[in-house]
């Protein structure tokens, strides 16, 4: 896996999550009752940068907010992790992006989604230049499928990256529009590390099972694939392979599990943890996420996450 001594540099949506749960239909016509109502900070970029940066890690986020008060929530909770929000742009044409979050018993989720500002995020002529990236030696794509502007360049910004001497990783995500490899397929060539779990593993390569997902990716030029297996754990797949088991927690909402996840596994790393330490640090970030609604409620200062990893006995990893 790779070494990161710098500062974290990550572009992605920023998102205000209104979680409903539980509730396991919509009865159009009636009223369901449910036991929670609640507002929270998500996005892929936001809830990244907030897992890596509560774990300890330098983190410099660029994004997109609205001029409204959901976009001015985010940017305080951001800010209050230690993220870097210096390049996070204000937008008053388009409100902050939404997300209206169903959650059934079991965690599962659906997504009622307004891209808002979004939707012109990123918009050309963005690059990664020397002077966002300054102070940093990486590079985190989250979830170039939730920005429109982003698809046809994410090959680009991890190119011009790579250029400015950083390492790279991207998190894929859900495809909504179906394009999956048409977009990543420029960016494996650039990818130190790719983030991507089982289904939208299959979805992309076709493959039925992880390590044939993960050949595929390594051979189209990926350095090395995390493969993210849900209850079941992680698998990383490079030199070696490396699987590492979940930890054993009631799911009360997995949104957002992913990108914690993945922050923190570029904490760990960050930090020098060799890959097996930066990937328990990583399970443990994505069992605290899931732990509570809202997509970075449960986590924990890094002492604390390293503390109730210690006494929370992971899953025989399958």
């Amino acid at each position: 896996m790779i070494e990161i001594p710098g500062a974290i540099l990550v572009s992605g949506n920023l998102v205000h999550d209104i979680v409903v749960r539980p509730a396991s239909e919509i009865r159009f016509g009636g009223t369901i009752w449910v036991d929670r109502i609640e507002q929270h900070m998500g996005g892929n970029g936001a809830s990244t940068s907030y897992a890596a940066a509560l774990l300890g890690a330098p983190v410099r986020l660029i994004g997109m907010i609205g001029d409204d008060d959901f976009g001015l929530q985010i940017r305080t909770r951001l800010a209050s992790a230690g993220v870097d929000v210096s390049l996070l742009a204000t937008n008053v044409e388009h409100g902050t992006a939404s997300s209206v979050v169903i959650v059934r018993e079991d965690g599962a989720r659906a997504f009622l989604h307004k891209p808002g500002v979004s939707s012109v995020a990123f918009a050309p002529p963005f690059s990664i230049t020397q002077a966002s990236a300054a102070g940093c030696s990486h590079y985190h794509l989250a979830n170039p499928y939730s920005l429109p502007h982003v698809r046809p360049i994410a090959g680009r910004l991890l190119r011009e990256a790579k250029e400015l001497g950083l390492t790279t990783s991207l998190d894929t995500a859900w495809d909504s529009r179906g394009e999956w490899m048409q977009v990543l397929e420029p960016c494996l060539a650039h990818l130190d590390l790719l983030f991507v779990n089982e289904e939208e593993a299959r979805l992309l390569t076709g493959a039925d099972d992880p390590e044939s997902a993960a050949r595929h990716f390594l051979n189209a030029g990926a350095g090395s694939v995390v493969i993210k297996l849900g209850a079941r754990g992680a698998v990383v797949f490079g030199k070696d392979r490396l699987d590492v088991p979940a930890h054993v927690v009631d799911a009360a909402d997995t949104t957002g599990a992913g990108d914690c996840f993945a922050g923190a596994l570029l904490a760990g790393l960050y930090h020098g943890y060799p890959p097996r330490r930066a990937m328990q640090l990583a399970n443990a970030a994505g069992a605290l996420s899931v732990s509570r609604v809202g997509a970075t409620s449960g986590l924990l200062p890094l002492a604390e996450t390293l503390d109730w990893a210690a006494s929370s006995s992971p899953t025989p990893c399958r």
